[in-house]
């Protein structure tokens, strides 16, 4: 009777082979789901990728924030604004418009990145400063709708290049996009791995299409600012 208690005990707790099945079948497909999105934004953006030397002559680059460090813009950023000012320096691009997180008063990102580029020589005039770019979708919408940016060259790591072009043409920016490689650190591989999750919600702005988390009223600074570059070439 012990013997038959101890069988009936082992065979309830020992899952049948095709519940196994179905488990390993319902894990493949969430690792398929989880991935979809990510796929389809590589896919969607990848005619869209240049390098700096080859990227194509537009009026604006934006430059995404990338964090900062003791009040300066971290090795991520730092590379991203490199970039910015090479596309600058070579005529690519006549005005920089750097978005990024300035939510609270001790952290400025956007002045961060102006300080940066003025160090490097980029004039400050050709700067103009989104200080509500609290997030991907949050800069391209903002880019389009209050700074008046029709085409652009964006600029990241190329580990959200391809999100960033998505979102920046589903906001009405015709964007291409300029991906800033890094050594495969600690911080490479964590960043790559926050775009897989990045990516489900991106598919949901590019569905829903919701608001910034702070839109505002249009500003001029992307014009005055390109009229003053038009100003300085007719000199």
């Amino acid at each position: 009777m012990r013997e038959q208690v101890r069988r009936l005990v082992r065979a309830v707790a020992r899952p049948s082979r095709r519940a196994r099945r179905r488990t390993v079948q319902a894990v493949m497909l969430g690792c398929v789901l989880a991935l979809l999105p990510a796929t389809w934004l590589h896919a969607s953006a990848d005619s869209r990728l240049r390098t700096v030397e080859a990227a194509p002559a537009r009026d604006v680059v934006v430059v995404f924030g990338a964090g900062l460090w003791n009040g300066r813009p971290t090795r991520y950023l730092a590379h991203r604004l490199d970039a910015a000012a090479e596309l600058y320096r070579t005529g690519r691009a006549k005005v920089v418009l750097v978005t990024g997180d300035n939510s609270r008063v001790e952290y400025d990102e956007p002045d961060a990145m102006r300080t940066y580029l003025t160090e490097r020589g980029v004039p400050d005039d050709r700067i103009v400063s989104d200080y509500a770019g609290f997030d991907t979708w949050d800069s391209c919408v903002r880019a389009k709708k209050i700074f008046g940016v029709d085409r652009a060259v964006l600029v990241t790591q190329s580990f959200h290049i391809r999100r960033a072009v998505s979102l920046c043409r589903a906001a009405g920016v015709d964007s291409y996009g300029v991906g800033v490689s890094e050594r495969h650190d600690h911080t490479w591989y964590y960043s790559s791995t926050r775009e897989l999750f990045a990516a489900g919600k991106a598919t949901l702005d590019l569905v829903f299409k919701p608001d910034p988390h702070f839109l505002g009223t249009r500003e001029p600074g992307v014009r005055d600012a390109l009229e003053a570059a038009s100003a300085a070439a007719s000199r």
